[in-house]
């Protein structure tokens, strides 16, 4: 069974944490996440937030313990609800190391502070880099999905560009760039 949770669950299972959190942490929403807090998406499956505090990665992790999460991937946590949280450390995503931290200004966008939890979502441009540098077809969806919804706040030339510096350090930058054209060419054919 596929379980979802949508902009309310999010909302309800992070005030729960924060009510346990005896120190601020605070957390980047990415990927399906970060649409779902943008109401881009109604639900995600699965729940991906940055902890760009290394040291705010670690006490989380022990709270989250405490509470009874267990270890449910490489970076992934779960209790028996069947919703697994990917907490990514410092400025990665996945396997997707951004070029700054999303906690610098103008990298990410508030979206709620609870009394111990700070919510943003990552940039529009870096949402859609760690997607693309994946690229299931899900990944493409959702980018095109995000674009539509703010096609006047996102340049494509500037997204080429923060796409490609990024990619530049990456190890497989040469496929990652094949996924930019193909998305590219989608959304020219789009328009």
């Amino acid at each position: 069974m596929e379980y979802r949770i949508d902009k309310q669950g999010l909302m309800d299972s992070l005030s729960t944490w924060s009510g346990f959190l005896k120190r601020d942490v605070r957390l980047i929403a990415c990927g399906g996440t970060a649409l779902t807090l943008l109401g881009v998406k109604a639900s995600t499956k699965d729940i991906d937030l940055i902890v760009p505090d290394l040291n705010e990665h670690d006490y989380l992790i022990d709270i989250l313990k405490q509470l009874g999460y267990k270890s449910a991937s490489g970076s992934g946590w779960s209790r028996e609800d069947g919703f697994i949280f990917d907490l990514f450390r410092g400025k990665f995503v996945h396997t997707t190391e951004l070029l700054e931290s999303p906690l610098s200004k103008d990298k990410h966008i508030l979206v709620k502070e609870f009394d111990r939890i700070y919510l943003g979502v990552l940039n529009y441009y870096d949402i859609i880099i760690t997607k693309l540098f994946r690229a299931t077809s899900v990944d493409i969806e959702d980018c095109l999905m995000l674009l539509r919804s703010k096609k006047n706040e996102i340049d494509i030339k500037h997204l080429e560009k923060r796409f490609k510096e990024t990619a530049s350090f990456d190890v497989s930058e040469d496929r990652v760039n094949k996924n930019l054209e193909h998305f590219l060419k989608t959304v020219k054919e789009e328009r």
